[in-house]
């Protein structure tokens, strides 16, 4: 699997946002990558060292859609829970507060 296919997205969420301060970073990642394959993915596409990668498989929720409300399954994904060295960041999860104290 080419490391370009493996991280689908990051998570930003206010749970997701509380663990950068411990250098924990979630991102939604394809179903068939394994650990090893995360693990390189973020280290070549972010340029820290990863220090444990954990998974998890989150099922798809049910919504009740259109006029005759028909429910309607969301497909499962892959999350992982990449912790990086420590005092290493990504870039991409720094919060805007950083933008407001440079102006």
């Amino acid at each position: 699997m080419q490391t370009t296919e493996v991280i689908i997205k990051p998570i930003v969420t206010e749970h997701s946002m509380s663990t950068v301060a411990d250098g924990t970073y979630s991102f939604v990642v394809a179903k068939a990558a394994n650990k090893l394959e995360i693990k390189k993915a973020i280290e070549t596409k972010f340029g820290v060292t990863v220090v444990s990668v954990a998974t998890s498989i989150v099922k798809g929720k049910t919504k009740r859609v259109g006029t005759r409300r028909q429910e309607v399954k969301a497909a499962p994904w892959k999350k992982a829970m990449v912790t990086v060295k420590k005092g290493e960041k990504i870039a991409l999860f720094e919060p805007a507060a950083d933008e407001k104290k440079k102006k």
